[in-house]
């Protein structure tokens, strides 16, 4: 016999009674407005109350789903454990979920894909009582069908652990991320709706570290969902923001719900072709010593003007990168010329071998444009930074440098980073006058 979770708030939540709950979830989707121009999210963050308090906002979120039935294969649903103290992310032995609606499977493969991933485990107890996963499986079902999933309680975690539990199961388009949260509990109507436009500023920032404890009860999901979207250079849209003081409870006590849209960056369609089309660039020159011609045929963006870096590293070390700062050239042009570069050309390496080249790992990461910084002294400026976000050059006494985004993983706070930075472009550490300037950038990294 199959391990079935059973409902734990079905009748109180939402309706148990299976057409009473379609009738519901009609209501709700059917008051969403969605524009033409709306694409499918590859992750949402959602609120999990009651239906009558946080329904609508759900389905704003939901609603945006409905294109993808018969597409999305499987769903990563996480969220925060109200019932269960614990450290860690809580995996499920149950083999199927119960809802009013009929069962849904669990992909109990995916939790293979955890397997290198610190501080998960199995703990039913965390998933008995627990409504933060359970009251989105009718939703689910009515806007996708009985999709597999892959349910996730998490307890106090580090948001880069969640990140890493994320990044492992992320998939394609055929996997949707689905993160559970209410905003601000118990506040009166006012302080709520300040409380919560202030969440939302942090969200809509993909701003990883910014939620306060008592912003969002799901702060330590929607934590680690927003420093992989940050990594990812996803772009978010807010769909809904209101409290139950707005639908169906009084305004003396409120909580605070909020639903959001995480999209990958359309690069990332293209990701493996790029890719390739660089380490086909390196092997010619390997081959011929001279750099291959551009391609003359392929997707589109090859000949769009683009902006990227080759970085090659050999055992996790640097061993090349070259790139352009701004888009002078087409995508495809340029990948090939700094791929060849990164191997051949950077001053700070010998030109590689074939005999270093299976050993290379490369990667190749596309620069939007630049924006200029505009701030009053060095600490306004080291302020304005978002770390691992962005990238950034600096220009000064007729000296200048970058660091693409990445470097933020060696250099993780500010005053580091900028401290490198100015060493890279032959300034003092401390040097700082009227004339610095700074412009920041955005930057995919394909792999």
């Amino acid at each position: 016999m199959s391990i079935t979770r059973h409902t734990a708030v079905a009748g109180t939540f939402y309706p148990a009674d299976s057409l009473e709950l379609e009738r519901q979830l009609d209501g709700f989707l059917s008051h969403v407005s969605i524009a033409d121009h709306d694409g499918v999210p590859k992750a949402i963050i959602v609120p999990h109350a009651g239906y009558v308090y946080s329904g609508p906002v759900a389905a704003s979120a939901y609603a945006r789903l409905l294109p993808a039935r018969g597409q999305i294969a499987r769903v990563v649903l996480m969220g925060p454990s109200h019932c269960v103290a614990f450290r860690g992310l809580a995996l499920s032995h149950a083999e199927e979920w119960e809802t009013p609606l009929g069962m849904v499977p669990v992909d109990r493969a995916a939790y293979g894909a955890l397997a290198h991933v610190p501080m998960v485990g199995f703990l039913d107890e965390a998933h008995g009582p627990e409504h933060s996963l359970e009251v989105h499986l009718p939703f689910l079902v009515k806007c996708l069908g009985p999709v597999p999933i892959v349910p996730i309680v998490v307890g106090d975690t580090p948001s880069e652990i969640v990140a890493q539990a994320l990044e492992a199961l992320w998939g394609g388009p055929e996997t949707l991320i689905v993160i559970s949260s209410d905003l601000s509990h118990y506040l009166d109507y006012e302080s709520c709706q300040s409380t919560d436009r202030a969440t939302a500023r942090v969200i809509e920032s993909l701003d990883s570290r910014g939620i306060s404890v008592d912003g969002a009860c799901g702060r330590v999901p929607v934590s680690g969902l927003l420093r992989l979207a940050a990594a990812r250079s996803m772009s978010i849209h807010t769909l809904d923001l209101c409290n139950s003081g707005d639908t169906a409870g009084p305004k003396d006590r409120v909580v605070g719900y909020g639903a959001w849209g995480l999209y990958e960056h359309p690069l990332r369609v293209f990701a493996s072709q790029l890719v390739t089309l660089a380490k086909a660039a390196v092997q010619y020159g390997l081959d011929t010593g001279t750099v291959m011609p551009a391609p003359s045929a392929g997707p589109d963006i090859l000949f769009q003007p683009g902006a990227v870096f080759a970085t090659l590293k050999r055992q996790g070390q640097l061993r090349g990168c070259v790139g352009s700062v701004t888009a002078w050239r087409s995508l495809g042009e340029d990948i090939v010329e700094n791929a060849f570069k990164a191997a051949f050309r950077d001053g700070r390496f010998l030109p590689l071998t074939r005999e270093e080249w299976g050993d290379v790992s490369l990667s190749v990461t596309v620069i939007t444009p630049s924006e200029p910084m505009s701030f009053a002294d060095e600490d306004d400026f080291l302020r304005q930074l978002r770390p691992g976000q962005d990238g950034l050059r600096i220009e000064d006494m007729g000296r200048q440098a970058l660091f693409i985004p990445s470097v933020w993983e060696s250099l993780p706070d500010a005053k580091s980073f900028v401290t490198q930075l100015k060493a890279k472009a032959g300034l003092p550490p401390d040097h700082w006058s009227p004339t610095f300037k700074a412009w920041r950038f955005r930057a995919v990294e394909l792999k």
